[in-house]
């Protein structure tokens, strides 16, 4: 009877360190880096301002921020919720996304003295809407991509009115990354919409032929087609401003450590293929992905342009205009980072 006792007595305790085994892996590949996202951040660069009468001439925010000599840095609107993609309308309104809420906002500034008059709702109900954009013939039609469609809307600027929607294509809901980012192409295309849609999952093989791509259709939502693929999660677009071609940011998969892969900014071309999942920054081949063997490519895939720190997850990107800013800003480009969620010593 003894002994019986002491050998369950035994199992039990291997399945208890078995179980914190698991448990310790578990938190290492899945939860080590996830306290700037559980926790408050330390300070709030909004309430500095604030503090400081609501405008900051010099570098003295107290926080990572450093403003260049000749900038400031206000709060334009506040009280969003959380705000994501930004556009200006004809009448230079500023429109944002408000994901969460479903809805799109528009910002007017009549007075031009830099801070919004207030927040107009023009769209609500929407499922998780992000990309917006314009196009303006003999009147203006205001796009905007949900989770799960893209549709278009009659646009009155002067009265901040969207109205009459009409689906014009569908798009797979939800997965790992759901927003979708829309962008008209640069001339001589300015007539066909590209649409970012990130995969379904952190690393596979998709099935749905639309997901990981820029996908490209005509403003009235005929020929729905593949633009390029072999991106994850390419969550912003801009054109540069001098050779007119779509610049991205990328955001790599987790789990190959702290350091590992680059997240990325690439140069989109029509047709071609930028890895994922089989490859990651300069071309670099994810073995954890496929271990023993991959399948034989019809080409190699296109490297990315600037690798960025693991992690640090880019988001916006815009080209500063060539006037307006001093001559050593002119055609360069800013990028918002996110910043880790699952990085040891957090980045961006």
């Amino acid at each position: 009877m003894k002994k019986i006792f002491f050998i369950t007595i035994i199992i039990i305790i291997l399945i208890m360190a078995v179980g914190a085994v698991c448990a310790g892996v578990f938190y290492w590949y899945y939860l080590r880096g996830i306290g700037p996202t559980i926790k408050q951040p330390p300070q709030d660069i909004a309430e500095i301002i604030k503090k400081k009468s609501g405008l900051i001439t010099e570098n003295k925010t107290g926080m990572p921020l450093k403003l260049q000599n000749g900038f400031s840095i206000s709060i334009f609107a506040e009280d969003l919720g959380q705000p994501r993609a930004l556009s200006r309308d004809p009448s230079g309104n500023l429109i944002v996304s408000i994901t969460s809420a479903g809805k799109i906002v528009a910002l007017p500034d009549k007075d031009n003295n830099g801070t919004a008059d207030g927040a107009v709702t023009i769209i609500d109900g929407l499922n998780r809407p992000h990309g917006i954009a314009f196009r303006c013939q003999e009147t203006c039609k205001l796009y905007v991509a949900e989770s799960d469609q893209v549709a278009v809307y009659d646009y009155d600027a002067e009265n901040l009115l969207a109205i009459n929607k009409k689906k014009i294509i569908d798009l797979p809901d939800g997965g790992r990354h759901f927003t979708r980012t829309i962008m008209f192409a640069p001339p001589p295309n300015e007539n066909r919409l590209l649409i970012s849609v990130g995969s379904s999952c952190d690393v596979c093989d998709e099935k749905d032929w639309r997901r990981a791509k820029v996908l490209s259709v005509n403003y009235d939502g005929t020929d729905l087609k593949t633009f390029a693929n072999g991106l994850r999660n390419s969550v912003f677009m801009a054109i540069h401003p001098v050779t007119g071609k779509v610049w991205a940011t990328e955001m790599g998969r987790d789990l190959l450590g702290d350091n590992l892969p680059p997240d990325e900014i690439n140069i989109i071309e029509q047709d071609e293929w930028y890895g994922w999942p089989w490859f990651y920054g300069k071309n670099i081949e994810d073995y954890n992905f496929s271990p023993y063997s991959r399948p034989q490519f019809a080409k190699e895939p296109k490297p990315s342009h600037i690798d960025i720190p693991a992690h640090s997850a880019p988001l916006g990107l815009a080209f500063i205009p060539a006037s307006g800013w001093p001559k050593d800003y002119q055609n360069n480009l800013l990028l918002a980072y996110h910043g880790s969620w699952n990085k040891s010593d957090p980045t961006g």
